[in-house]
């Protein structure tokens, strides 16, 4: 555990059993036919490029648990050949998501939009993927635009939402369906809970003296994850490696927070400086780097020399 191996990842890959890698992310040769003095980016025909990712990711499937999952870095001009590679081998119900994360650049371009993203997709080895939810705390633009109010009685912040059924007929409920405050509607809550909610200031009428329930900010989880990551930067200078395709260590947190527990193996089958390995230091997990380039081991050992 926690190595990075030198050289070819698909004699690597066959290395490894069944079932024995918790997650696996990856951040491939794009085919832009550029020499990134690291390496060089170039194929000589779309076929080879395609054959080649496809028999890797047919190995990563294959040394994936179960509950895993494979989430693989990319830019749009080539998502397409990989969400058909991967419908192919892991299946198109195993797709889960494809994120897009604002890269920035202010580069000048007349003939086209210039491209401002990359793009994440995120296939699983089954059903069973192991996923944690990640929440972001409410900053003043969730208050402002959620009318967030503070609670005489409780004083705390607190959104209302809905308590009761607006479609009651598609969902009918019986047992759920009372006068309140000369409202009969079918409710989200038993008469029972409805008083109670009532006895704590815990319901805001409006001026018809229909219901809503306060959701106090403290009580709730935050805002959920979406698959649109505008807040974290690329690359920053001061953890900038001498590596041309480094991607910043919160991205890959973040990643490996979704996507593994604590004490999980993770792995990067194009390892590069080895950004995935410093992540998982910082998020305690095992780590397995693998790349052809010489360079990228050593930039990654002396990295972590600080961490």
């Amino acid at each position: 555990m926690n190595t990075y191996t030198v050289g070819n990842n698909l004699e690597l890959l066959k290395n490894y059993k069944d079932n024995s890698i918790d997650m696996i992310y990856f951040d491939p040769p794009y085919n832009t036919g550029r020499n990134f003095y690291n390496f060089n980016d170039k194929f000589k025909t779309k076929e080879e490029y395609i054959d080649f990712i496809k028999v890797r990711l047919i190995e990563v499937q294959r040394i994936l648990k179960k509950t895993g999952s494979v989430i693989i870095h990319i830019e749009p001009k080539i998502s397409h050949y990989f969400r058909i590679l991967c419908d192919e081998i892991f299946g198109d119900n195993n797709f889960t998501n494809e994120i897009i994360w604002k890269t920035g650049g202010n580069a000048k371009n007349k003939k086209k939009l210039n491209r401002w993203h990359d793009t994440i997709i995120v296939y699983s080895k089954s059903k069973n993927q192991k996923f944690n939810p990640q929440y972001e705390p409410y900053g003043d633009d969730y208050r402002k635009n959620n009318n967030v109010k503070v609670c005489e009685h409780h004083n705390k912040e607190y959104v209302t939402t809905a308590i009761h059924n607006s479609q009651p007929n598609v969902n009918p409920r019986m047992n759920l369906r009372y006068e309140w405050n000369g409202h009969h509607k079918q409710w989200y809550v038993t008469k029972e809970k409805m008083e109670n909610l009532h006895n704590d200031n815990r319901l805001s009428y409006n001026k018809k003296g229909v219901p809503r329930i306060k959701r106090f900010l403290d009580e709730m989880e935050g805002i959920p994850l979406r698959d649109l990551w505008t807040d974290i930067s690329n690359t920053q200078r001061k953890e900038k490696l001498n590596y041309a395709t480094q991607k910043p260590v919160k991205l890959l947190e973040r990643i490996v927070k979704l996507y593994s527990n604590e004490g999980d193996i993770c792995m990067d089958i194009f390892a590069g400086s080895g950004t995935l390995g410093r992540a998982c230091i910082n998020q305690k997990r095992k780590y397995l780097l693998m790349d052809i380039n010489e360079d990228g081991k050593t930039i990654f050992e002396e990295s972590i020399l600080n961490l």
